[in-house]
């Protein structure tokens, strides 16, 4: 967590809900930004979100569910024809169980939880799993996000105790997408807001422990989203590998879906 971040509420009747998280992360809470701070959380009515105050080029980042690319997406976007979809296999079998192991800002989880999946998110960063939790109770106000949000679960803590306490088989599918640097054009396409998150969390130095114990708490699929070109998660081949422009899925395989 970054040790100088401070939790922002200048709205009154919000302040009781700011007290609450400011306690659950164990950070400051003030009505005002401190000076020279370069992330601040910000609560206000539209939601918890993290912001670089001081930075005027770069917008909050705030997950909402109810957005709306996240809305046409779930209208217009393909169904199960989405590369998601096919890489967890809904092609094969419908309401899949899914860990998403790396929840980050769960557009996939929200994704997969639309196409009928019931998907249980982990988020080892406070940070992250606080705007995450922030998200999904605002979706309760939105009748519509709110059905699909139901199939939506989250833990927060370390993915791989958690992949560890699993029995075999606990999950049909298990998925990973552990963050990674962007550098040169990548780095240019990826919105200014999640550059700052990036920044933020981190790189997950330690993905490569996530495989072994994601494979034993899998029954079908572990699938692992990967930018394009790097290299496969602890060295281990995949199945196979299903490659979009920028990134690409590796599928490893422990069952069949048919029959």
């Amino acid at each position: 967590m970054t040790p100088s971040l401070t939790l922002v509420c200048q709205v009154p009747q919000l302040v009781d809900q700011a007290q609450r998280i400011s306690e659950q992360l164990g950070i400051a809470m003030s009505k005002r930004i401190p000076e020279q701070a370069e992330f601040i959380l910000s609560l206000n009515e539209s939601g918890l979100s993290l912001c670089k105050p001081f930075d005027k080029s770069v917008g909050d980042l705030c997950i909402d569910f109810t957005d709306g690319a996240l809305t046409w997406r779930r209208q217009h976007g393909g169904g199960t024809g989405q590369a998601i979809a096919k890489a967890v296999g809904l092609k094969q079998k419908k309401q899949l169980n899914i860990l998403d192991a790396t929840a980050g800002t769960a557009t996939d989880a929200f994704v997969l939880a639309a196409l009928d999946c019931k998907v249980t998110m982990v988020e080892r960063h406070p940070i992250v799993a606080a705007l995450l939790a922030d998200a999904l109770e605002r979706a309760e106000l939105n009748p519509e996000v709110y059905e699909i949000t139901q199939h939506m679960s989250l833990h927060t803590g370390s993915s791989i105790e958690f992949l560890k306490q699993c029995e075999a088989d606990s999950f049909d599918v298990v998925c990973l997408d552990p963050m990674f640097p962007h550098t040169g054009k990548q780095q240019a396409q990826v919105k200014k807001s999640m550059q700052f998150f990036r920044d933020m969390v981190g790189k997950d130095e330690d993905a490569d422990e996530l495989l072994l114990p994601a494979l034993n708490a899998a029954k079908y699929r572990v699938v692992v989203k990967r930018p394009r070109k790097s290299p496969f998660l602890n060295n281990q081949k995949p199945t196979l590998s299903q490659e979009g422009k920028a990134n690409r899925f590796d599928i490893y395989v422990n069952k069949g879906m048919k029959g």
